[in-house]
């Protein structure tokens, strides 16, 4: 499946849910967000039904994000669903970690592959300021429990605000190597001034290569985080709703004044 620019797409970020169990102070305001009605939210159903559309047009790697994709009821069965579908072949999900001790073996039986981890600070009180309240020992819990059930490789997403690493982010990368992680440093990014750059250790934000489609929970497909340009899936179908976000993914990433991170996936 290529774009006009020649490049092959076959990479789908699903968001699951809009909602999260933390409020980082880069994502979301301190007294959070309007939520989706449970009625504009894709059923699981017409995710697996979308899911095994885009493979047919040739998307072979999908993750799962949100919000917070382990809040979202019946996470595990929708990863198994999603596993079983054919052409799937790298299934894999981000998230905060905070649930995850208590998921990782089902993910892991289900069919999920590996897991990326948001993590910004590895001291205590820091991770509690930048999360608004979140409790790093859960994140530890999380991160021991998914080397244990094989949810590898495991990549840790940090954020980082400026050029010259924080001391909360030279921290997390001393964590990373002691503890057999891989590290992303992920640049500060603003939607609406279209102010982006590439992750340090991964793909992100290079769009010359840039070979993926994101859904949102409430089923708008989007060929570039940096554009307002959505296709929803529930008034067009699947297949013109990938021919329509294919046809018109951008060259390079804009701006968007119409979305958040936390409904996007990131």
């Amino acid at each position: 499946m290529l774009d006009k620019y020649n490049r092959q797409i076959n990479y789908l970020r699903i968001s699951v849910t809009d909602r999260c169990n933390l409020r980082c102070q880069y994502c979301m305001p301190a007294e959070g967000v309007q939520l989706l009605p449970h009625n504009e939210i894709l059923s699981f159903d017409e995710i697996v039904d979308f899911v095994k559309v885009a493979s047919s047009f040739g998307v072979n790697k999908v993750r799962i994000t949100g919000g917070e994709p382990l809040v979202r009821k019946g996470i595990v069965d929708l990863v198994s669903m999603i596993s079983n579908v054919e052409g799937i072949e790298d299934l894999s999900m981000t998230t905060n970690g905070i649930l995850l001790d208590k998921f990782a073996k089902d993910l892991k039986n289900a069919g999920l592959k590996r897991v990326n981890i948001s993590l910004d600070a590895i001291n205590p009180e820091r991770f509690a300021e930048i999360t608004r309240g979140g409790d790093i020992q859960k994140v530890f819990d999380g991160i021991k429990s998914a080397q244990e059930n094989g949810l590898t490789p495991i990549k840790i997403n940090c954020v980082i605000y400026n050029k010259i690493k924080s001391q909360d982010a030279i921290e997390v990368e001393q964590f990373c190597k002691e503890n057999n992680l891989q590290i992303r440093f992920i640049h500060v990014m603003n939607l609406a001034k279209g102010e982006f750059s590439m992750v340090e250790g991964g793909e992100g934000g290079n769009c010359k290569i840039c070979n993926r489609l994101r859904l949102t929970s409430n089923g708008m497909l989007r060929p570039c985080l940096f554009s307002d340009k959505t296709f929803s899936v529930r008034e067009l179908g699947a297949e013109e709703a990938i021919d329509q976000a294919i046809g018109n993914k951008p060259k390079c990433g804009t701006a968007s004044v119409n979305s958040s991170f936390y409904n996007i996936g990131g």
